[in-house]
């Protein structure tokens, strides 16, 4: 077989497109307006090095001495981008980095550590803003802990007997990250729940975002602080509740519903009024709210002694009085969507494969791979409507099968440059 050496020819010449696109947003401009000035000097602008980042997992790299070892090559004399070294990138995320803060729980012994971006959470909003996300006719908040394991310096065993962070993670409308506060492993989900979320909602009134309509949560969230938090900055909550606070009403309930959804689950409702004690001690009126409960039969037939029936129970705390039952149970039900996230962050965007050896510097690493999802769900609603061969469910692999794996280079053409490029498909756009 003999070969013919030639110009080199990109593999990836659908990130041409991607970079375009972001351009068209005007990234670049809402970088430097938000991140600190950069000397005049500098080699590498904001873009360069988030553009370079970003490249890694759209063209399927996993860690960021991959632009080093096989991203850099493709990306020669590109005119988007001008790319650095993998040091240089790690270096620039270092600076933006800001202290870790310390605090104990009112009654327990063991030092809990968190730490917050300042800087990364206004240049998230306004990538946001950019997506149109804020102008959603409804907005919705979904908030999480997830687990990702590790063995950083700073590491602590968490629940499941294995080191790593337990991150606070809030959505908005399902598929858009919106904050993130990285803890340590030690730290449990309720564990300064209330803290958390009256950042996150500082952040919202000081951005001027509009109202949120809906919150939805886990049975960490069943607390008396948050709950009354919540209630004043959003329009509806869902929260879910501990069994153990709340199975006193399940026999109290007479009039069940099947849900349509193929579970064969149950759903009721009942008004209750609980922290009726800490309500009490704030000097203020107990809230009625609405309990829906979800029940199931028991495969074994067990009877429970304090409900009076042979079913698994699950319960939420809302105080949304106009939806049916029905509709409530289905609505909550889809802040499932939280873990298909996690998923996509940890093994799309990189959150299982942290540069740093510190917690405060990772949360710099996450918020901008938390950017990059944002962006792709951009990416790909905008391409999919303009080429037949995606659809806008893709995830990141296949968009990469289908979009960015495109032979093309980058040629001079009647003093302008022009991006040929080799394939069948219409790239038209």
């Amino acid at each position: 077989m003999k070969v013919i050496n030639s110009f080199p020819i990109s593999a990836f010449g659908g990130l041409n497109f991607v970079l375009n696109y972001l351009n068209s947003l005007k990234i670049t401009e809402l970088l430097n307006k938000t991140l600190p000035k950069l000397a005049p000097q500098t080699k590498y602008s904001w873009s360069d090095i988030i553009y370079s980042h970003l490249a890694i997992f759209f063209c399927g790299g996993n860690a960021t001495e991959d632009l080093n070892l096989h991203i850099k090559p493709h990306l020669l004399d590109n005119p988007f981008v001008k790319v650095p070294s993998a040091d240089r990138v790690l270096a620039r995320y270092s600076e933006l980095s800001q202290e870790i803060k310390t605090c104990k729980t009112k009654y327990g012994t063991a030092l809990h550590k968190y730490c917050t971006n300042s800087t990364l959470e206004n240049l998230m909003i306004e990538i946001l803003k950019k997506l149109k996300v804020f102008d959603s006719k409804e907005i919705t908040l979904d908030y999480d802990n997830t687990i990702v394991f590790n063995e950083k310096q700073d590491s602590v065993m968490t629940y499941k007997k294995n080191p790593g962070y337990q991150p606070g993670v809030c959505t908005i409308n399902e598929k858009y990250i919106l904050y993130i506060e990285n803890r340590g492993g030690n730290s449990d989900a309720k564990s300064y729940q209330a803290d958390t979320l009256e950042r996150l909602f500082k952040l919202l009134t000081h951005k001027e975002t509009k109202k949120i309509d809906y919150f939805r949560a886990d049975a960490a969230s069943y607390q008396y602080d948050v709950v009354t938090l919540v209630e004043t900055h959003v329009n509806n909550f869902y929260i879910g509740c501990r069994n153990d606070y709340v199975e006193k009403y399940y026999s109290l309930i007479t009039d069940w519903q099947e849900l349509d959804d193929g579970s064969g689950m149950e759903v009721g409702s009942i008004e209750i009024q609980p922290f009726v004690k800490s309500f009490n001690k704030d000097n203020k009126q107990p809230q009625t709210y609405r309990l829906v409960v979800k029940r199931k039969p028991r495969d074994d037939k067990q009877l429970n002694i304090f409900t009076e029936g042979a079913y698994d129970y699950r319960a939420i705390l809302t105080n949304d009085f106009k939806r049916s039952t029905v509709d409530a149970a289905l609505f909550y039900n889809q802040r499932g969507n939280m873990e298909r996230e996690f998923d996509i962050l940890k093994n799309d965007f990189g959150w299982n494969t942290m540069p740093f050896s510190t917690m405060e510097k990772n949360l710099v690493f996450m918020y901008f791979t938390a950017i990059f999802r944002n962006l792709y769900n951009g990416i790909v609603n905008y391409f999919s409507k303009k080429v037949s061969f995606l659809k806008p469910t893709h995830r990141i692999k296949a968009f990469i099968f289908r979009f960015v794996t495109l032979p093309a280079k980058w040629i001079c053409q009647g003093r302008q440059l022009k991006l040929k490029i080799y394939t069948s498909k219409d790239y038209c756009l």
